[in-house]
């Protein structure tokens, strides 16, 4: 399968949307309930406009279609869209703080054939380039075998209301860069 990654760009918001919702519905399908997938779409996952300002924020592409997105931070943001209201775009300390790796999502149609881990490799070395000495994540529960894989460690859930009443499990993960 030929893809590339690059560097998202603002007028991706809207392809980057529909990918993250298409992602969200259909892989989450084992670990959250319906009810639980639809509130993430509505208020966690989605697409951080701060990302692809930064120039941290990669997309796969095959044949002019988004197939894969992820990102790095250099802010304390650890995970949630634009509409997330938890959000702190306070910049990080490389020398003392991870940075962030954030929103990882594959179309179901391309799951499985390395394009996360691909973005990943891509995240993990440009943070490494820009001074960062470790990574921390907030896995999902269908990213937690990417992350095990990847060499991220973390095995505690924790649990946040993300509205209406619903509440998601997550992992706080990290990983030592160098």
């Amino acid at each position: 399968m030929d893809y590339v990654i690059r560097k998202a760009k603002l007028d991706d918001r809207p392809a980057i949307g529909r990918l993250i919702e298409a992602s969200a519905r259909s892989l989450s399908r084992g670990d959250y309930s319906e009810r639980q997938i639809e509130a993430a779409v509505a208020s966690v996952f989605g697409v951080d406009t701060n990302l692809i300002l930064d120039g941290t924020y990669f997309v796969a592409e095959s044949a002019g279609t988004l197939i894969g997105c992820g990102g790095w931070s250099k802010r304390r943001t650890l995970f949630g869209g634009d509409r997330y209201a938890a959000r702190d775009s306070g910049e990080l300390d490389p020398e003392s703080e991870p940075a962030k790796i954030r929103a990882f999502f594959v179309h179901p149609d391309y799951a499985r054939r390395g394009i996360a881990r691909a973005i990943l490799s891509a995240c993990e070395s440009e943070a490494g380039a820009r001074g960062f000495r470790s990574a921390e994540l907030m896995a999902t529960l269908p990213g937690l075998k990417l992350y095990r894989a990847c060499g991220y460690e973390g095995d505690g859930l924790v649990e946040y209301d993300i509205g209406d009443g619903v509440r998601i499990e997550f992992v706080p993960m990290r990983k030592e860069l160098r």
